[in-house]
């Protein structure tokens, strides 16, 4: 969908978007439109239950007089647009409304201020996954092809928008990767497809599994030794900022396909295992949006790609692994296979780029859904800092965490009796002790686990997204760098 800026003026075709504060009489242009009818659209407010209130829509066949198809009255509350995130859900809902009406441009009447968000939130709603989609009916096509926001400014806006739709276009990678099937989308082939960021100038480098055995990260090759495809790792390098600044470095999971292995899943509901790598998707997507807009911050981006599957030479209850750390590893279950890459990846990536920090983000429990169901990611950290920062950032973006509990009580709850520890800490805080397995791999080097095994994907349309893959995390992350630690 193409989104672009324009004077404040009544449109020419197409439908018009009103945004009206509740009970609240039209001013500016849309008291213009409302004259030019002689107060047909003021009438037809006043005999519906149409309000302002937040969210409500109403939808009116043009009268006579305006040169448009349809007028589309928007609810924004008492408060109006107060918020760079109502400013998202304010455009996303101009096009979840009009995506499908038959209309193909749609014009939204909006402040200088609110401008940017407006069209943000309109672009990331417009995403569609559909490339294998054959046949499809006439009336679930989308018609909707332009959305020009006018307002006081427009080059202003235009100018300030360009850099949001470097990161839309990281967001768009992540939801596609996360969308793509097992059968398309695997370590070999997701190695490839990152190394496309190398046109934006990342530095990108692949490591296979001879590589990989070489520096002892047998906790990763356990996961993937079931499968016929070749594990690896993934490094991304971007180096925006000063020569020999730390780097900031992040770490995703990237299970292109979780079996569970020998410790199998029940076949219903196992298709969706085909996003388990959405941790390695956001990471990929994140770099794709710093160096889309040039972000002024040395990155190292790190992510483990496998497949877990149960085999004659898939790795077993009971077997114990030697990781890169040289900490050893009992593996109690082979689905919680998570852990076991990402503690090769992230001791790897402290190891060699000494960074400021490490986030990892994972689907890595869910345990993290029974907490906090799919409204929030949850965050484990040692760092004060580094999750008031994130949560500020998702405040912002929309994409929400919460801060969970670590603790050395929990931490014990994975010490073994054979190995240095086990890869289960029972049925208990399943999402914590996961956190505290990843956090011995840490080196002390401040650090945040995202779990986002409840944000990923949805099974229905969410504010800035439709049904899928959601892109969670892009925004957040991006926002996070450009806020803190950018000079």
């Amino acid at each position: 969908m193409k989104v672009s800026f324009d004077k404040l003026a009544l449109p020419e075709n197409g439908a018009l978007v009103i945004l009206a504060e509740k009970d609240a009489p039209f001013t500016g242009l849309a008291a213009e439109a409302d004259n030019a009818v002689s107060g047909a659209l003021s009438k037809a407010k006043d005999v519906s239950n149409f309000t302002g209130a937040a969210g409500q829509v109403k939808e009116i066949i043009a009268p006579a007089g305006l040169a448009v198809e349809r007028v589309v009255l928007l609810g924004l509350g008492d408060k109006g647009i107060d918020s760079n995130y109502s400013g998202l859900t304010t455009g996303a809902t101009v096009v979840s409304t009009l995506l499908n009406s038959g209309s193909e441009t749609a014009t939204v009447i909006a402040s200088d201020d609110d401008a940017v968000a407006i069209a943000e939130g309109a672009l990331l709603r417009s995403y569609r996954f559909d490339k294998y989609r054959t046949k499809e009916p006439e009336s679930k096509k989308p018609t909707l092809k332009t959305i020009i926001v006018a307002t006081g400014n427009p080059d202003a806006a235009a100018e300030a928008f360009l850099e949001r739709e470097r990161v839309i276009d990281g967001v768009f990678m992540t939801r596609d990767l996360v969308s793509e099937p097992a059968n398309i989308l695997h370590p070999e082939s997701f190695a490839d497809e990152i190394t496309s960021l190398s046109d934006l100038g990342v530095e990108v480098e692949v490591l296979g599994e001879a590589e990989m055995a070489e520096l002892g990260m047998n906790a990763l090759l356990g996961v993937g030794q079931g499968s016929d495809k070749e594990s690896k790792l993934v490094i991304m390098r971007w180096n925006g900022g000063n020569e020999g600044d730390q780097p900031l470095a992040f770490v995703g999971k990237g299970v292109t396909f979780d079996t569970g292995g020998i410790s199998l899943k029940p076949g219903e509901g196992m298709e969706q295992m085909k996003w388990d790598m959405g941790g390695a998707g956001t990471v990929v997507g994140l770099m794709k949006a710093l160096a889309g807009r040039k972000a002024k911050a040395n990155i190292v981006a790190t992510v483990g790609l496998v497949e877990n599957m149960p085999s004659g030479n898939a790795q077993r209850p009971g077997d114990v692994v030697t990781s890169m750390s040289g900490q050893t590893i009992e593996i109690l279950n082979t689905d919680a296979e998570g852990r076991l890459v990402l503690c090769d990846a992230i001791w790897y990536t402290q190891d060699k780029y000494k960074p400021k920090f490490i986030i990892d983000l994972a689907t890595l429990t869910g345990a993290i859904i029974i907490s906090l169901g799919n409204e929030y990611a949850g965050i484990f950290s040692d760092s004060d800092e580094l999750s008031m920062q994130l949560s500020a950032a998702g405040s912002q973006t929309g994409d929400k965490v919460w801060r969970m509990p670590i603790h050395e009580n929990y931490d014990k709850m994975i010490n073994c009796d054979i190995a240095d520890m086990k890869n289960i800490g029972g049925r208990a805080a399943g999402s914590i002790t996961a956190a505290q397995f990843l956090k011995r791999f840490t080196n002390d080097v401040p650090w945040v686990h995202i779990d986002i095994a409840g944000t990923v994907w949805s099974e229905k349309d969410l504010p800035l997204s439709a049904k899928g893959g959601t892109g969670f995390g892009v925004r957040l992350l991006d926002r996070f760098v450009a806020d803190n630690y950018e000079g």
